[in-house]
């Protein structure tokens, strides 16, 4: 039912008013009238007089006639099946997600409604609500540990993008998204500045979320950033992780190499964009907000209408109506005065 209040309009409503007369006319023609002037003491003599009086007369013609009334006015309000339909244009501003797998990721040293939490996990709670909070902007999500991985490419269709967000899984006995183990920074960056390369937006970014150094791939993080702003596209970069926080010696050898900081404030500065570190999941939530605000989109929302017009049906039962109503009328005629 809700479906249909939905979708159902009057494309003029403006004729309905008419349905206050029509009402009103309804209940005077039920009315019990005035009394007869006059008054007989016997009506045993009038009966045996004329025609026997068809006091059914109008007992199926006037409904008859009042369907006929009320269908017409609604046709005159036109009324209408409508969907309504999101039309959407890009904001001009693409964005590359490059999202670290590596097995310190795993480290519970953060804090989400009171109870320890897993640096992966709220990592992507909160680029899931990042992308949420820009549905007019193009993105995709690059996955590194020792090697990158395309888990999406540049789209509109945010639903698909969140989805393979949430099936990233660290590397747990060879059963994660990337088998090959280490943080390759470098090469992350360069994949993700090649998907943006080809782009034709305006404005182009990609977000770095990394709790370690680069000790993976062919390629150095300076070297892809040099490479990313000969193309114009910003890298900010987020650190995650407490200073507490430590990797286990049986996952990284030199759990020293976790935070790289200086090299992730170089790759924001020589891109003119920023760095940040969070430390805590407030932290974090306000360096994506921050992010979120320093790249505003401009896209426009057009909102398409499509009308089913409906008012040949409630004409047809106009006429079906009317039609049966003369018919009836002339069939059973009322009693003449």
């Amino acid at each position: 039912m809700s479906a249909f209040f939905h979708h159902f309009r009057f494309a003029q409503p403006g004729w309905l008013l008419l349905l206050l007369p029509a009402f009103l006319l309804l209940l005077l023609r039920r009315g019990r009238g005035s009394d007869s002037a006059v008054v007989f003491p016997n009506l045993s003599v009038l009966l045996s007089l004329g025609k026997r009086v068809r006091r059914v007369a109008w007992n199926l013609g006037l409904p008859l006639a009042y369907v006929a009334l009320f269908c017409a006015i609604n046709t005159m309000a036109r009324p209408v099946w409508r969907n309504e339909y999101q039309s959407r244009s890009a904001s001009g501003i693409d964005i590359m997600l490059a999202l670290d797998l590596s097995l310190s990721m795993n480290i519970e040293d953060f804090v989400d409604r009171g109870v320890r939490a897993k640096r992966i996990d709220v990592a992507k709670k909160v680029i899931d609500d990042f992308i949420s909070h820009r549905p007019e902007d193009r993105m995709g999500l690059i996955a590194f540990a020792g090697r990158p991985r395309d888990a999406s490419p540049i789209t509109l269709d945010h639903q698909w993008l969140r989805n393979s967000l949430s099936e990233l899984r660290l590397n747990d006995r060879d059963n994660g998204t990337i088998k090959e183990q280490g943080t390759a920074i470098g090469s992350a960056l360069a994949a993700a500045a090649v998907r943006l390369e080809a782009r034709d937006a305006k404005s182009k970014i990609i977000v770095l979320i990394t709790d370690g150094a680069n000790n993976s791939g062919k390629i150095s993080p300076l070297e892809a950033a040099e490479h990313a702003k000969t193309l114009g596209i910003k890298i900010y970069t987020v650190a995650i992780g407490t200073t507490e926080g430590r990797v286990d010696q049986s996952v990284m050898r030199f759990p020293y190499q976790e935070f790289d900081l200086p090299t992730l404030t170089k790759i924001a500065e020589m891109t003119g964009a920023e760095h940040y570190w969070a430390q805590d999941l407030a932290t974090l939530k306000r360096t994506f907000t921050t992010i979120d605000s320093l790249e505003k989109t401009d896209a426009k929302s057009l909102t398409v209408i499509d009308d089913t017009e409906l008012f040949p049906w409630f004409a047809g039962v106009t006429l079906l109506a009317a039609l049966a109503a003369a018919i009836y009328m002339v069939i059973n005629p009322p009693p003449s005065v």
